[in-house]
């Protein structure tokens, strides 16, 4: 793994480097992914590969349309040629990049149904996401990538603090509730329980209510 610089005191006030360095392990996966792989189910068992990189890209292109004060939600999932993938992840990470070029989109103050605050506190909250999927896409196609500790710290650090341990269910209503949405979908299981000393991928993992693989 990667040694951490310095999570704990750079990542809330700039997490655009741990950003980078998510993308560049998503980006990693994203090439190793073998012919014939893209039907294969994923540990987000409502995604197959295919479908799972579409949601990853759809993720970057949310945080896009964030740092160009857009609607996140208006942002549909893209359409991607079988061999494309890489390519599509890289173009979508520029626009990401360049979206948040300007240090002053850190400081904006930004809301999402889970969230809110200054631009770069809703930014990080993306660490955890972006990690977790490029985690399901890596175990569906038998990869396993070197994880960088800095973006891992981070993440889990984050949706500690936004993802309660469990009643999940009672969260997503209460955010079913604020936007007026009549259904209650809820992305995440309860926590499932890790020894302290696991390593922190299997600690992210679990606390998004994945069952960690053996050796991840």
């Amino acid at each position: 793994m990667n040694t951490p610089t310095n999570p704990a005191s750079d990542y809330l006030t700039d997490p655009r480097p741990l950003l980078n360095r998510a993308l560049n392990t998503g980006g990693t996966v994203i090439a190793g992914i073998r012919p014939g792989q893209l039907t294969d189910p994923t540990p987000c068992t409502e995604m197959n590969v295919r479908t799972l990189l579409a949601h990853l890209i759809g993720v970057l292109d949310r945080i896009t349309a964030l740092g160009e004060g857009k609607d996140p939600f208006a942002i549909t999932e893209a359409q991607v040629s079988e061999e494309a993938w890489s390519d599509a992840w890289a173009q979508a990470g520029k626009r990401a990049k360049a979206a948040w070029a300007d240090d002053a989109v850190l400081q904006l103050p930004m809301a999402l149904p889970w969230i809110q605050g200054s631009g770069a506190e809703v930014l990080t909250s993306f660490l955890s996401e972006l990690t977790v999927h490029t985690w399901d896409v890596a175990v569906a196609t038998d990869q396993r990538p070197d994880w960088d500790e800095a973006v891992i710290a981070a993440a889990l650090q984050v949706i500690q603090n936004v993802l309660p341990a469990e009643n999940r269910l009672a969260l997503y209503e209460a955010i079913s509730a604020a936007t007026g949405a009549d259904e209650v979908a809820v992305p995440f299981a309860e926590a499932v329980r890790v020894p302290e000393d696991a390593p922190a991928i299997d600690r992210l993992i679990a606390w998004n209510g994945r069952v960690p693989v053996g050796g991840s």
